[in-house]
């Protein structure tokens, strides 16, 4: 695949990497950075390696999703948004918002909704779409022109159709079979 039209990112699971990964940092007022810095880190170098004109962060919203009337436990076990890193929220949008990148949220809908719909309505109109994400979902949305990046993989490789067939030891088109088989404990399922 040639460079991508479209870029994708998944900043809720890039919210939640960088402040993972990057516990701890605090500015002289003891107001938590960490996730401020993770985050515009693998944004910069995510636009590097995939310059792009189309470049959109994508969010989970705050409240619930279509999912929570879908099955009322969804995602029940998972624990509430550190306090650490809600302060730190308003502050990457507003830092997105000022370097010019699209920041998308839509109430009701996961941010993987709204990634796979973009993906899937460019692919059909004959682009390239690169997803970035962690989240192992979105693998059924590979095909020829679209793939997967994870930048905290080691290999920071991309995922096209033989990947997620060695990955998953299925295709992309039978994701959504084997996560039904195999279940999602980050998800209650």
């Amino acid at each position: 695949m040639s460079k991508p039209d479209l870029v994708l990112v998944d900043g809720s699971s890039f919210l939640y990497r960088a402040f993972h990964a990057m516990p701890g940092l605090a500015n002289a007022s003891g107001q938590p950075t960490g996730a401020i810095h993770g985050i515009l880190a693998m944004l910069d170098r995510l636009r590097r390696d995939y310059p792009s004109e189309l470049f959109a962060v994508v969010f989970d919203p705050r409240g619930p999703t279509h999912r929570d009337e879908w099955f009322a436990d969804y995602k029940a076990t998972r624990a509430s948004m550190p306090e650490e890193l809600v302060a730190q929220v308003p502050l990457i949008n507003e830092i997105i918002d000022a370097q010019g990148m699209p920041r998308l949220e839509l109430k009701g809908a996961e941010a993987d909704d709204v990634i796979g719909t973009l993906a899937r309505r460019a692919a059909a109109q004959g682009h390239e779409v690169i997803i970035c994400t962690g989240d192992k979902d979105l693998a059924q949305l590979v095909n020829d022109r679209i793939r997967l990046v994870n930048t905290m993989d080691k290999e920071n490789s991309e995922m096209d159709e033989a990947g997620v067939k060695a990955k998953f030891g299925v295709s992309p088109a039978q994701i959504i079979d084997y996560l039904t088989l195999v279940g999602d404990t980050s998800d209650n399922i």
